[in-house]
């Protein structure tokens, strides 16, 4: 059995991004910039930079179950986030101990669709997602072009648009739903929606202007589940996520990293100086 830990532990199960801008590596930054102590399990692998991905190496399930047995046999965890997974396989393996390990909170940033406006996951992969994953989470954190192809909808177009996915996105049976507006960007304001069970609240910051979001989403999730194993209410939890990467955003061209779109500032409040 796990020895109770005062640090809250966030245990982020995702891809690896070779760039260090997404995935695993902008989670394990969010996790440790918000509080928190971030252990691993790692899915998939990326040959990626700024640039694009250019290769993409799935695990074996069977090996990231013993990941994800190592990690719940010894370490508190009490927020799970779970990002890139590749197919149906690993999706219904990732359910099942979940199931096992009932982590308290458990957060899903449902990476399905590339930049380019490809689906990652194939259909079936969706529908086990669907079935056997989204229900179980806290909250589940789609940007639109996610949110469309959980729902078989088309891509919104306006906030009006957003607001009308509600019901099917409640249908798929998340305690929340974290709808992200940031693919509306004719808007000067960048709004999210946390669809609740019976109220929509929004939340809305100035569009920052900058190339530099790689990272954005993995980022959030992390942080959410960062601020619910420090027992933050759900509400909470995703306003202080929404705050950080706001700053994050905002402090990204400071880096100057790679030549095309370059990571957030995880660590834009500073970094620890030895004496």
């Amino acid at each position: 059995m796990p020895i109770s830990s005062k640090t809250p532990i966030t245990l982020t199960i995702a891809g690896s991004d070779s760039g260090g801008g997404a995935g695993i590596q902008a989670d394990i930054k969010a996790i440790s910039a918000t509080g928190g102590y971030a252990c691993s399990v790692i899915t998939a692998l990326t040959a990626q930079n700024t640039q694009g991905v250019t290769g993409i190496l799935g695990i074996d399930p069977a090996f990231v179950e013993q990941q994800l047995d190592a990690v719940f046999s010894d370490l508190d965890v009490k927020a799970v986030k779970i990002g890139m997974l590749s197919d149906a396989n690993i999706i219904h393996m990732v359910a099942r101990k979940i199931r096992q390990y009932q982590p308290k909170y458990l957060v899903i940033d449902p990476v399905m669709v590339a930049t380019s406006g490809d689906l990652l996951l194939e259909q079936d992969a969706i529908s086990t997602l669907k079935s056997e994953l989204l229900p179980l989470a806290d909250v589940i954190t789609p940007n639109l072009p996610e949110a469309a192809a959980l729902i078989g909808a088309d891509l919104p177009e306006t906030e009006q648009q957003m607001s009308d996915m509600i019901s099917a996105l409640r249908a798929i049976g998340a305690r929340s739903t974290l709808l992200k507006g940031g693919h509306l960007e004719k808007d000067a304001f960048s709004t999210d929606l946390l669809i609740l069970e019976t109220d929509v609240i929004r939340m809305s910051t100035p569009r920052i202007a900058t190339r530099n979001t790689h990272g954005t989403g993995c980022t959030l999730s992390a942080a959410t589940a960062s601020f619910l194993a420090q027992e933050y209410p759900l509400e909470q939890a995703v306003r202080c996520a929404k705050s950080y990467i706001t700053q994050a955003i905002e402090h990204a061209d400071e880096l100057q990293i790679g030549s095309g779109h370059g990571p957030v500032n995880h660590f834009f409040a500073g970094h620890f100086k030895p004496e």
